[in-house]
């Protein structure tokens, strides 16, 4: 999991000035496990920083990916990118119906990139494991 001192560390070494609203931006990212969109999180911290952009949101957070130390999901059947500062080794799961992901920690996805880079020689910067199905929630509604 990045911490808060890695996201503005890195921004920091890409050349960025740490703006409250950039750092209001890790933050909510570090402490969040909702594994949220651009548009959620400028919604969640334009209150308290009316100047801040949609486009500051976009551009830190492809700044952050960029870098490593966020990560970049697919979307959960909702048409949007969804970001994740949980770096380590994990399998998401989302929900088709309600759009929530999920994670779920899996030591088989840690074997699975030891054999995939001892295999082909890569040194892996990441993966991105998304299962898609109905969770436990919406499939109680779908079925009753």
């Amino acid at each position: 999991m990045s911490t808060l001192e890695d996201l503005t560390k890195s921004l920091k070494q890409a050349g960025l000035r740490l703006t409250p609203q950039r750092l209001a931006i890790c933050k909510l990212l570090v402490e969040t496990d909702s594994h949220p969109t651009a548009a959620m999180i400028y919604e969640s911290i334009r209150a308290q920083y009316p100047s801040l952009s949609l486009t500051t949101v976009y551009n830190t957070l492809e700044t952050l990916a960029d870098l490593g130390v966020i990560n970049v999901l697919g979307h959960s059947g909702d048409n949007t990118v969804h970001y994740d500062a949980n770096i380590t080794p994990h399998v998401h799961l989302a929900c088709i119906a309600c759009h929530k992901i999920i994670d779920v920690p899996s030591l088989h996805v840690a074997f699975l990139n030891d054999d995939i880079s001892a295999v082909s020689g890569y040194k892996l910067l990441g993966a991105r494991l998304i299962y898609y199905g109905l969770c436990p929630s919406c499939q109680k509604r779908n079925y009753q």
